[in-house]
């Protein structure tokens, strides 16, 4: 197997992981939902998910149109990168449970998590993304799309964080949905 078709097959892997992802996020949709949860932030969320898609598409052609080399030090060391990454970001869906989404629902009258990677950090799944939009990438030298995900994803996280501190400052006030 050459490095390219190892590195497809693993942005494959994260593209799988996403799908995974859409598919606990839209089953939790639906509890919070049922639940009062009200989504913020809503004209946000395009730009997230073609981000996220130009972060694969982007390592995928890159390195094969501009034939990036596979520099093993950098490789493994950016492979170990992205499964830390992975891993942290499971461990935040499980933290949350239910209450994990790729978008910001917010239900009403529940506390604020702050078991697991809460405890330490206020926003960890963020970590994670910076985390893995830098090294996914990076596995094979592709430089630029970890530069160009990286800029235009530090402009959406600016965005979604203001977002989601603000509701659940909301959400957590005395009076948040009519308590």
């Amino acid at each position: 197997m050459t490095s390219v078709t190892g590195f497809t097959l693993l942005v494959a892997l994260v593209g799988a992981e996403r799908i995974a992802e859409l598919v606990v996020a839209r089953r939790n949709q639906a509890w919070a939902r049922s639940r009062g949860g009200v989504e913020y932030g809503r004209g946000l969320y395009p730009g997230i998910v073609a981000a996220h898609v130009g972060l694969l598409g982007g390592a995928l052609l890159e390195v094969r149109l501009l034939d990036r080399p596979f520099i093993p030090l950098l490789g493994w060391s950016m492979l170990g990168l992205t499964v830390l990454a992975q891993g942290l970001r499971w461990w935040c869906i499980a933290t949350l449970g239910r209450r994990w989404n790729t978008r910001v629902i917010i239900v009403p009258h529940l506390p604020l998590v702050d078991a697991g990677p809460y405890r330490r950090l206020r926003h960890p799944n963020y970590v994670a993304v910076v985390a893995e939009g830098i090294a996914l990438p990076l596995v094979h030298t592709c430089w630029t799309t970890a530069l160009v995900f990286t800029i235009v994803n530090l402009g959406l996280l600016r965005f979604r964080i203001r977002t989601e501190n603000t509701a659940l400052q909301y959400a957590t006030a005395p009076d948040a949905f009519g308590r």
